[in-house]
């Protein structure tokens, strides 16, 4: 499970939502970015892009237009995109993604502890190879999710400054995913 640690050299990960960020994406100092942008007919061009790059990227297949939550998604996904790995609020394509020797990133809402108790039980379940909590604006939360899982944590949502990232990071969480351009080169 230590793979993930090994890719991550920026701490701060690209969250690209919109086209006309792929571009900063490509200039920044992140080494990994998330797809959250794209179709089936756009994706391949942004992966080769960003590949063309040294950008690792990880495809959030919820965001997908076009893509079903199914195993022939995800084998498509794996021999026709060939990404470092996907990111997923399912299971089950946690599982299917993994059987492909795709990387992957269990994502996890933070509404309650429910919810938190709940994400990591999944998540121990399927195994992914870091998990991403949303949102990432609770240091102690944080904290208390590295007492409860082996699994490294990614935190994202609703980060706005160098501060929080900073704050999420002492925390104990791997790195921070931002989705705004403006944090994507702190170099940290």
């Amino acid at each position: 499970m230590d793979k993930m640690v090994d890719i991550v050299q920026s701490q701060v990960i690209a969250s690209v939502k919109e086209e006309q960020d792929l571009d900063k994406a490509i200039l920044s100092g992140s080494n990994i970015i998330f797809l959250l942008t794209g179709n089936l007919i756009t994706t391949k061009d942004y992966l080769d892009r960003l590949e063309k790059a040294n950008k690792t990227t990880f495809i959030h297949v919820d965001f997908i237009d076009g893509l079903s939550n199914s195993r022939s998604a995800i084998k498509y996904i794996a021999d026709m995109w060939n990404p470092q790995g996907i990111i997923t609020t399912k299971s089950n394509l946690i599982t299917f993604a993994k059987e492909e020797g795709l990387m992957t990133i269990q994502r996890i809402f933070l509404i309650d502890r429910n919810a938190m108790n709940k994400g990591i039980e999944i998540a121990h379940h399927c195994r992914p190879h870091a998990i991403e909590i949303l949102p990432g604006l609770m240091p102690d939360i944080i904290d208390d999710l590295t007492k409860l899982t082996y699994l490294p944590i990614i935190a994202g949502g609703l980060i706005k400054n160098k501060e929080e990232i900073l704050n999420g990071l002492e925390a104990g969480a791997l790195a921070i995913s931002s989705g705004d351009p403006k944090l994507w080169n702190l170099h940290l």
